[in-house]
């Protein structure tokens, strides 16, 4: 059986890997500041403490490690983009230099494949309006400059022995771990309850299409994806369509917020992560799944 070392394993994101890789059949391990609470996965995993500190020997972390998955990342709380809050230096050390020292202990420990997940936000605003992996990157955010560097540095180490890969990903939804709320969990209530809603567009891929592009980066020819960028997305929509499914769902009267219009967004293809055979679940299980965070409330 495989080990692999998922760090950020108790995130948002970093469940959705850990669940899709256990259920395929892989031996994993959550790194992190503190074990997962008990009953937070649907199987026991191990865990091995981890933090994103450049000054800090981790090392041991990757004992019997085969493939590590980088999802860590330090910010402020339900925010990426301003992550940093009023402590930019802070920010760019834990999750820049934090994390090239985790990709360099990785490689001395000898894993063999090292995935990190990175984000949209490396392009910026002077991406055409479909951008691909050899579109020009420009990012106009700490955050998305941190991206990027990571992302440089990665590849800088790649070689036969240490195959590597960055994922771009778009926002993340689904349904969040035992405890948790969900991204849109504000948005749901502030509709239900007769508030005001913003008229708001975005790209939207569900968590557990994000943990199967993870586990073909694993399973790819390595001459196939090492040293390479994927973008990883599915579909654009807005407040009005989300809040569509979640008014079929629950019956709720109120009006929907008006439309955010298209015209303008900027979208990533996918046709590089697809040909690998990547296939991610579209509308349909967009609206599936809000029909069960509908559920849930």
């Amino acid at each position: 059986m495989t080990r692999v070392l998922v760090s950020g394993g108790t995130g948002f994101v970093g469940r959705f890997i850990v669940e899709h890789l256990l259920a395929n059949g892989y031996e994993v391990t959550v790194g992190g500041r503190s074990p997962p609470p008990a009953g937070f996965y649907p199987q026991p995993v191990s865990h091995v403490p981890l933090r994103l500190d450049p000054d800090a020997d981790q090392t041991g972390a990757f004992d019997d490690i085969y493939y590590f998955v980088h999802a860590a990342f330090e910010h402020v709380e339900g925010r990426y983009r301003g992550g940093e809050g009023d402590d930019p230096t802070g920010f760019r050390r834990a999750n820049l230099d934090g994390s090239v020292r985790l990709f360099e202990e990785a490689r001395a420990a000898g894993v063999r494949r090292c995935i990190f997940l990175s984000s949209r936000a490396v392009y910026g605003d002077t991406a055409p309006s479909l951008a691909t992996e050899t579109s020009p990157v420009a990012p106009d955010t700490l955050y998305g400059q941190v991206k990027l560097a990571a992302e440089d540095a990665l590849k800088s180490i790649t070689d036969h022995s240490f195959v590597t890969t960055s994922l771009r990903v778009t926002g993340v939804y689904g349904v969040a771990g035992p405890g948790r709320k969900h991204k849109w969990s504000d948005l749901f209530s502030d509709y239900l309850a007769g508030r005001p809603v913003p008229a708001r567009i975005g790209t939207e891929v569900h968590g557990d299409d994000v943990a199967r592009s993870v586990r073909i980066m694993l399973e790819a020819e390595p001459a196939k994806v090492s040293g390479q960028v994927f973008n990883v997305s599915d579909v654009l929509t807005e407040n009005r369509e989300i809040l569509s499914f979640l008014q079929t769902a629950t019956g709720c009267p109120h009006p929907l917020p008006p439309p955010a219009g298209a015209a303008e967004f900027k979208s990533m293809s996918t046709e590089k992560l697809r040909a690998l055979g990547w296939a991610p679940g579209g509308r349909e299980k967009l609206a599936a799944t809000i029909r069960e965070l509908a559920r849930r409330r």
